[in-house]
């Protein structure tokens, strides 16, 4: 059985042009492979800061590829992740806060408001099981019953923004209005185990660190999967054209669902790893401007791009951890002056920029030289 030449790839679309067939696929897995192996020898390259610095923007890599497919795929543009990733991050730290204590002991911030009793909705958290799940479950759920009303009554673009980014605000409140029961807005610290070991040691930092490497890796490898299939397919062209998929008989709102829901579930995995290196999650971490930063992350790096996501997380919180510290008032303009520049010059990011080049390249120039010098 022969394959035409011009017959697509089944995972890039891209076709098939003889010996140079089989390097189109295996170059970019050549390299992601690299990546993560250099990516893995971080322990003994850097610093113990800069590791810790390291893991929890892998961990914000996780949330970023979660909007590269309700965003970038699914053309939906959510101003809400910070809750599911602040709902993954306190179901950690409430199993944590009270593995810590003794029987009948209650949280020191409790104690210092004056309450008796452990709140009841506290109390599955005792269970590390139940912890875990929750991470997971806790988003997932709360963003399939969130986007399904909202979706089933056909709310999208600039509206659905508005309603996460006041979603978010209200969670935010929320947290910090309830000073007894969630720590208000000190948010929840002083973390010192987790299931038996020692947060404090430098075998658990880069045990974290390691399995927050392979979290990333197994969701890069599961979400290009899922884009490359017919669901991806679909998906695509609901952002393209929604209307047009109805005339065709398909209803939208179920892939724009699970979309989102995947895409809060990495939101809460985030949430959790990043409280695990970062010892404290806050409502600082989980309101409007937050939420708007994770955005720029993925429009930095490109929202259509899985690895831009994760290369833009990674260098806007470097960046932030370096000029916020030298100047700690001029971030954010620096952060809304990046946005700009990135919207109106590169709309595709950096993985649109390195598109670009590859496609410029000057092989590809001199090829095309040689074959009109020929013709």
């Amino acid at each position: 059985m022969s394959i035409h030449r011009d017959t697509p790839t089944p995972l890039t679309g891209a076709p098939l042009s003889g010996p140079m067939a089989g390097p189109r696929f295996s170059r970019p897995v050549a390299l992601s492979l690299a990546l993560v192996a250099v990516a893995a020898l971080a322990p003994w390259l850097v610093s113990a800061y800069e590791l810790n610095l390291l893991a929890r923007f892998l961990a914000m890599g996780l949330l970023a590829m979660g909007l590269v497919l309700v965003w970038g795929q699914g053309g939906v543009l959510s101003l809400g992740q910070g809750v599911f990733f602040g709902l993954g991050g306190y179901a950690i730290a409430m199993h944590m806060k009270l593995a810590a204590l003794g029987e009948g002991e209650l949280p020191d911030f409790m104690v210092w408001s004056g309450l008796d009793a452990l709140p009841w909705w506290w109390v599955p958290f005792k269970s590390p099981l139940v912890a875990i799940l929750g991470v997971m479950l806790v988003p997932g759920v709360l963003a399939a019953l969130f986007s399904w009303a909202v979706f089933r009554r056909r709310v999208g673009g600039v509206y659905f923004a508005l309603i996460t980014q006041a979603l978010a605000l209200a969670f935010a409140t929320l947290l910090v209005s309830q000073q007894p029961s969630t720590g208000g807005f000190n948010g929840l610290t002083d973390f010192q185990t987790l299931m038996g070991v020692d947060l404090g040691s430098t075998a658990a930092a880069h045990g974290l660190y390691w399995l927050t490497l392979a979290l990333v890796a197994g969701a890069f490898l599961g979400l290009r999967l899922l884009m490359n299939s017919r669901y991806g397919m679909l998906l695509r062209a609901i952002r393209d054209g929604e209307n047009r998929i109805r005339f065709l008989g398909y209803d939208p709102t179920p892939f724009k669902v699970v979309a989102f829901t995947i895409g809060a579930v990495l939101a809460g995995l985030a949430g959790a790893l990043f409280t695990l290196h970062a010892g404290v999650v806050s409502p600082a971490l989980v309101g409007v401007v937050p939420s708007i930063e994770m955005v720029i992350w993925v429009a930095v790096g490109g929202r259509n791009s899985l690895a831009g996501a994760i290369a833009g997380t990674l260098a806007v919180n470097l960046a932030k951890d370096g000029v916020s510290s030298a100047f700690p008032d001029l971030w954010l303009y620096a952060l809304g002056l990046v946005f700009v520049l990135v919207v109106t010059l590169l709309p595709g990011g950096f993985a649109g920029l390195v598109g670009d080049v590859a496609d410029t390249s000057w092989a590809k120039r001199l090829k095309s030289i040689i074959v009109g010098r020929s013709k």
